[in-house]
């Protein structure tokens, strides 16, 4: 054997044992667990649960013109005007029937005198409102309506934001490969798919932890009830004002408070946040703001020091309402009556970050370990049952080139398995479909290799000439298919969901990992046969 075949056959021997490294790496206790530890099962196979979230975007558009009218009002307090939203509605009743969101987009600026109008415009000229199309209505008054690009962007931004924040929450469960992703069936909508979980309640709850929290100003006393509240404004609650219930840690029934539309700070202004206790050895919670949340914080602790109130709201529930004793800036702490427990999982929420709108879910469905031990069983079975065809065929129609075609299929297969277990891709019952294809391809390539050296033979070349000149001719031919197959799978792979993706992921793998066999294996194979006959010898093919 020359130097040259020689280091081909060491490099193809090194990579067999490397990628069957990657199926069953280090062994613990039997081959099966081996290979279960390397390659994860998806939620077809092994089981999990499925869900179809939706968050309301809305909520987080209707908080930001609040905070926009809230800034507007303190830049225009000097000037006597005041900014308001139209229609405005509470957070919870944004998409609500007969809800006008155009108008919770719409902020209009009422009580400037004409000599004003050039201050007034000078402020709505800021970077701060560029989202808003500015303009006047008949009574002179500005409005100023939220671009729909600028909506869209921060509906996007919303629900970008969620997915991050519960896949921070879902990877503490230590789940495999979840799905977490945006579902194309509907509007603001995530997918979330855990393989290997079973229990709904532990993911929600997971999930509902994730708060969505706000400090608000709060506007005169606490009510006994929701009507009581109303009345204390004379039965019109101000547009920018709303009214929320809550124990605030206090025990006893609920009590109602009205509070500032606007937060003062929210979810995402919250840097860090630790479990602690009080001075009375009660649990509660530490926090910290980022900078530019603490800079609102103080300015607002350092106006309404001694008299003021601020209102801890969790998830459109008041946990807390506190007297401004000092001004705070960076540093505060959460007190409410929580246990130990909870203390503990509502820092870490925190620290993991706070979803801007709320969520409901709109699909729960639980598969089973058995559907997945049942596909497991039909994929296998399908997968032998191809491979044992095709090897037997190629084995009956090329005769001894058959035993060459079928050693580069088996280290296909190999090379795909490994590679999954080096990189902890999921298998799912589509990629077993991409499995069954890839064997499909390989066939194709070494078909193709070897019906053009049986061409190159009957016109009269000897052995040697017609492998080389069959590789060479069918290089080009196998290169274009393959490329082109790859291509359609990065397509799937981009706008499909996690199964479509499990797909095109295996089949992507196996076209590569045939042009390696199909062509460089298949011919260090033949070189070595071919070393070992006579130049006028037959080819078995």
């Amino acid at each position: 054997m020359g130097k040259n075949l020689a280091g081909k056959a060491l490099f193809i021997i090194a990579v067999l044992l490397v990628f069957a490294y990657g199926i069953v790496g280090i062994p613990h206790g039997g081959l099966k667990q081996s290979i279960a530890k390397r390659i994860h099962l998806g939620l077809d196979l092994q089981g999990g649960i499925h869900l179809v979230l939706q968050v309301h975007v809305a909520e987080a558009v209707n908080s930001a013109t609040d905070r926009d009218v809230a800034r507007l009002n303190e830049a225009l307090a000097t000037m006597g005007a005041g900014a308001v939203k139209l229609n405005a509605a509470d957070a919870a009743k944004t998409e609500a029937p007969g809800f006008n969101a155009a108008q919770a987009n719409t902020i209009t600026i009422q009580g400037g005198t004409p000599a004003q109008q050039s201050d007034i415009h000078g402020i709505l000229n800021g970077t701060e409102y560029a989202n808003y199309d500015i303009g006047t209505n008949p009574s002179g008054n500005y409005t100023l309506t939220m671009k729909q690009l600028a909506i869209h962007d921060l509906e996007e931004h919303t629900l970008e934001v969620s997915i991050e924040t519960i896949r921070e929450r879902i990877d503490k469960l230590g789940t495999l490969e979840p799905v977490i992703e945006k579902y194309g069936l509907g509007d603001n909508e995530i997918l979330l798919e855990l393989p290997g979980v079973f229990d709904p309640g532990t993911v929600q709850k997971i999930i509902e932890t994730t708060p969505k929290l706000a400090i608000h100003e709060v506007v005169g006393p606490s009510y006994n009830s929701q009507a009581d509240a109303l009345a204390g404004v004379n039965g019109v609650l101000p547009p920018d004002e709303m009214i929320m219930g809550g124990n605030a840690g206090m025990g006893g029934g609920t009590q109602y408070w009205v509070l500032k539309r606007a937060a003062i700070v929210e979810g995402t202004d919250f840097r860090d946040a630790q479990p602690g206790t009080d001075e009375n050895g009660r649990p509660d919670i530490g926090f910290t703001l980022t900078t530019d949340g603490g800079d609102r914080f103080y300015k607002y602790t350092d106006a309404n020091k001694g008299t003021g109130q601020m209102a801890i709201t969790l998830d459109n529930n008041i946990r807390e309402v506190a007297t401004i004793q000092s001004a705070i800036r960076d540093q505060g702490r959460i007190t409410g009556g929580f246990t130990q427990e909870q203390a503990q999982s509502l820092s870490q929420s925190l620290r993991s970050g706070s979803i801007p709108a709320t969520i409901s879910y709109l699909e729960t469905q639980v598969v089973g370990p058995s559907l997945g031990a049942e596909s497991i069983h039909d994929g296998v079975m399908a997968s032998i049952a191809g491979l044992a065809v095709v090897l037997i065929f190629m084995l009956v129609y090329y005769k001894g080139a058959g035993i060459n075609a079928d050693l580069a299929l088996l280290l296909n297969l190999l090379i795909l398995l490994g590679f999954m277990g080096f990189t902890g891709a999921t298998l799912t019952l589509p990629g077993i479909a991409g499995v069954i294809l890839t064997i499909g391809m390989g066939v194709d390539s070494n078909v193709l290799i070897f019906e053009r050296i049986r061409e190159e033979l009957r016109a009269g070349k000897t052995a040697a000439a017609a492998v080389q000149d069959g590789f060479g001719h069918a290089w080009i031919t196998i290169l274009d298919t393959h490329v082109t197959t790859v291509v359609s799978a990065g397509i799937l792979f981009l706008l499909g969901t996690g199964p479509v993706k499990g797909f095109a992921v295996t089949l992507t793998i196996g076209l590569c990992a045939n042009i390696f066999t199909a062509v460089f294996v298949s011919r260090t194979i033949f070189d070595y046969l071919l070393s070992k006959k006579d130049r006028s010898a037959a080819l078995s093919i």
